[in-house]
Formats: structure tokens, C-alpha cells, sequence
């Protein structure tokens, strides 16, 4: 009954932006701590941004702090990752997911749903 649909990937080019949305049906985001992840081929899965719960703290990977943002709409029951100044290291798949308990986790095996993901591809 839960589903997650990411959207908003594409190509673009070294320094340019990209909006992912976290789509949700079936639970209510603002009630969890929503990750996004990432993963690029041969490489682990790894943690790029978490919100938690309600009005709660924002975390980043050093990797992305400073050029990606995360937020929440909860009127449209979704989650955002606003990404600037994009590099060829961002290419993978990203995925968002949802976490049941505790304030956020940069963990994956402790996020509870996933979404199929959404591919960005960073591109002279």
C-alpha cells in the first residue's frame, strides 16, 4: 500500500541544477525522517541528505554540504532535493526512503520503504 515515486533526474551539465521530488502514497512523510540516497554502478549505496520528522534537523554528506538542499511540502506530501553546482561525482541513482524511527540515520538498512530512484546523469 506505501509507495514512494521519485522524479526530477535527468542530464545536465557539470555546474548546473536539478530538482528531485519524493512523491508519497499510502503514509504521510511529515511522520517520518525521509533520507536520499544515491548509488553509482561499482560503488556502495550512500547517504546524501535526511530530513527528520515534523519540523525537524537537516543533515548532508560533506560531499554535497553547501550545494544541495533538502526540504519538505507537506500539502503535496512530498519531499524535495534541490541540487546546485552539480559534479560528474553526483551521476548515480538516487533513491528516497523513509524512516519509522529515531531523528534521521545516514544508514540505509535502517530506512524502512524505498523508491525505485531516479537516475542523474552529470555531462559535459
Amino acid at each position: 500500500q506505501v509507495d514512494l515515486v521519485e522524479s526530477g533526474g535527468g542530464l545536465v551539465q557539470p555546474g548546473g541544477s536539478l530538482r528531485l521530488s519524493c512523491a508519497a502514497s499510502g503514509l504521510i512523510l511529515d511522520h517520518y525522517a525521509v533520507g536520499w540516497f544515491r548509488q553509482a554502478p561499482g560503488k556502495e549505496r550512500e547517504g546524501v541528505s535526511c530530513i527528520s520528522s515534523g519540523n525537524g534537523n537537516v543533515y548532508y554528506a560533506d560531499s554535497v554540504k553547501g550545494r544541495f538542499t533538502i526540504s519538505r511540502d507537506n500539502d503535496k506530501n512530498a519531499v524535495y532535493l534541490q541540487m546546485n553546482s552539480l559534479k560528474p561525482e553526483d551521476m548515480a541513482l538516487y533513491y528516497c526512503a523513509t524512516q519509522t524511527f529515531g531523528p534521521c540515520s545516514q544508514y540505509p538498512d535502517e530506512y524502512d520503504f524505498w523508491g525505485q530512484g531516479t537516475q542523474v546523469t552529470v555531462s559535459s
